[in-house]
């Protein structure tokens, strides 16, 4: 039986004695010795069962066979360079496919700047972000749906691990003309007679945190009119003056869009400390490890949305 299998220095040796004609100008190429080029084009030759060059003392020639080998050695070889550079890529971080989760505020503010700067700096590298309820962040990243997931702080378990990213001030986000929108801060006792509409449950959680730290009594209570699911949705009730919302500073480049005024939230002040979360379990990919370093850089711990290309109202 014949045997099938040959090497990638075979086949090297063989592409270069057919571009040159000559053994030993196909042993400078390659950095071998005219003898070594030979030996690797005989041991292919043994390999696929014919006489791949007609050789004289004078002259060396593709054979017929040799002439239809041609090319499809050159394409394995063509092939094998491309797979070299996309193993350099990948170890290197400079390709690959990352998932990242994060809810839709933080989707469609922070991260994609966060994703534009990075690409600026390794273009091969596809970054799909999944946006997702805050509540599944974990679940997505223990359940290897999601490379990362960027969010609030939340409980986790051992399969999941979290990197402090920033924190961000909880304020009031009312209509232009509302008058508290002139006001340099708001204490929570000051919003209990005003209609509060929250988005989801980090808001109705920094909420009680809130009474929490208002001392639980009669004046850090507010008047919680309605819970939608969509920031969004609380800005725009905002902005048609049915409702006040609160939401955190960095959310100010989406608060803008509403014609939403900001005003700081005191006595106590609320605190959201955002993370960025991994899987404890499973080794992260070059890609996603490349992307989470940058995150980490990227937001740096600052507290403000300014560092970050965003601004507040």
């Amino acid at each position: 039986m014949v045997s099938s299998r040959f090497t990638q220095r075979q086949l090297s040796a063989f592409v270069a004695v057919a571009d040159v004609r000559n053994f030993g100008r196909a042993g400078e190429r390659l950095n071998l010795s005219p003898s070594a080029v030979s030996q690797l084009v005989s041991e292919l030759e043994s390999a696929v069962g014919f006489r791949l060059f007609d050789r004289t003392t004078r002259s060396v020639a593709l054979s017929p066979a040799g002439r239809e080998f041609h090319a499809s050695a050159k394409d394995v070889l063509k092939r094998i360079e491309l797979a070299q550079i996309a193993a350099d890529d990948i170890r290197n971080r400079a390709a690959g496919v990352v998932r990242v989760a994060a809810p839709m505020i933080m989707a469609s503010t922070a991260l994609p700047h966060a994703i534009s700067a990075y690409k600026a700096i390794h273009p091969k590298v596809v970054i799909r972000i999944r946006d997702s309820a805050v509540d599944a962040l974990i679940d997505k990243v223990a359940n290897a749906e999601v490379d990362l997931a960027v969010g609030s702080d939340r409980v986790i378990g051992d399969q999941v691990a979290r990197h402090p990213l920033f924190r961000s001030a909880w304020a009031l986000w009312c209509a232009a003309g509302d008058p508290l929108a002139s006001r340099e801060q708001v204490s929570w006792a000051a919003l209990r007679l005003q209609p509060l509409v929250l988005a989801g449950y980090d808001h109705e959680r920094s909420i009680a945190l809130a009474h929490a730290g208002g001392g639980g009594g009669e004046n850090s209570h507010v008047n919680i009119v309605d819970v939608v699911g969509n920031i969004s949705t609380a800005f725009g009730m905002a902005a048609a003056g049915l409702a006040v919302t609160i939401a955190p500073t960095y959310t100010g480049s989406l608060a803008r869009t509403f014609g939403l005024a900001m005003c700081p939230i005191a006595e106590p002040p609320v605190m959201q400390q955002v993370c960025l979360f991994h899987s404890a379990s499973r080794v992260v990919s070059p890609a996603a490890q490349g992307f989470l370093e940058h995150l980490v850089a990227w937001f740096g711990g600052s507290d403000d949305p300014n560092a970050w290309g965003l601004s507040r109202v």
